[in-house]
């Protein structure tokens, strides 16, 4: 198997308490990878360690092949891991346009370089429209990014994301606090991103973990209780238990 994420033995405490235990985790190159589990169960102390947010008390993670344990979180991201926040994370008095030309900065010599004149950024907008395009937010290309409805938010997340061209997505939970409506659009937004990509994702909501998700891995305090396609988790009798008390998932 081609693995382009990986962890052995991963293991992260906080005074005592263990959070995530001696996890040996591998994600397939080019799959949608969803990590499932109870409140607590590790999902996403797991994701902060993948990116660098928390600093692994024990063990390894490797991308494409090679050692990135005690990379910063800037490193990783340059080397094509980016994720998004559980939280909604845009600049509400910038416009939709500008919230994704910001992100296409980091690949030019004005990378972050706000006091530029207008009509240098200017150059970035084509490419910010064909990411807007991408995710459905063409049409809303002026509109300031905190008046947009909060599915549309995380769909601009997204082009943010997009923009720093990753290799591979970790969305904590995205659809968290959506709507029918607006957790269909999503759902179909990150089957497209993923094409030519390797998405892993935390999601509670288990009907687009099933409808998404190539392989599934379910967390029970820090640990893998059980991993496989989703008709071969769901009815694993402990996940069943983990999840409901019952014989129903």
């Amino acid at each position: 198997m081609d693995y382009v994420l990986e962890t052995r033995g991963l293991t992260k405490e906080f005074k005592g308490f263990v959070a995530v235990n001696k996890l040996d985790f591998r994600v397939r190159r080019g799959t949608i990878h969803a990590l499932i589990g109870p409140n607590g169960a590790g999902k996403t102390t797991v994701f902060n360690l993948l990116t660098k947010f928390l600093v692994p008390t024990s063990g390894h993670i490797y991308y494409h092949g090679d050692d990135i344990t005690a990379a910063s979180p800037g490193a990783i991201a340059r080397r094509g891991i980016v994720r998004s926040f559980q939280i909604s994370a845009v600049f509400p008095h910038l416009t939709v346009l500008e919230n994704v030309r910001v992100a296409l900065q980091r690949h030019t010599p004005t990378t972050y370089h706000f006091w530029r004149s207008e009509s240098v950024l200017d150059s970035l907008n084509d490419r910010a429209r064909e990411l807007l395009e991408q995710v459905g937010l063409l049409r809303y290309e002026t509109a300031m990014a905190g008046e947009l409805p909060y599915g549309r938010k995380r769909a601009l997340e997204i082009a943010t994301t997009l923009a720093l061209d990753p290799d591979t997505l970790l969305l904590d939970e995205p659809m968290a606090g959506m709507g029918h409506e607006d957790i269909r659009r999503v759902a179909d937004l990150i089957r497209r991103v993923a094409e030519g990509r390797t998405v892993v994702m935390v999601e509670h909501n288990l009907s687009v973990v099933a409808d998404l998700s190539d392989t599934i891995t379910v967390l029970q305090r820090g640990e893998i209780l059980a991993e496989g396609t989703y008709a071969e988790v769901s009815n694993n009798p402990e996940v069943r238990e983990a999840y409901m008390g019952t014989a129903h998932v």
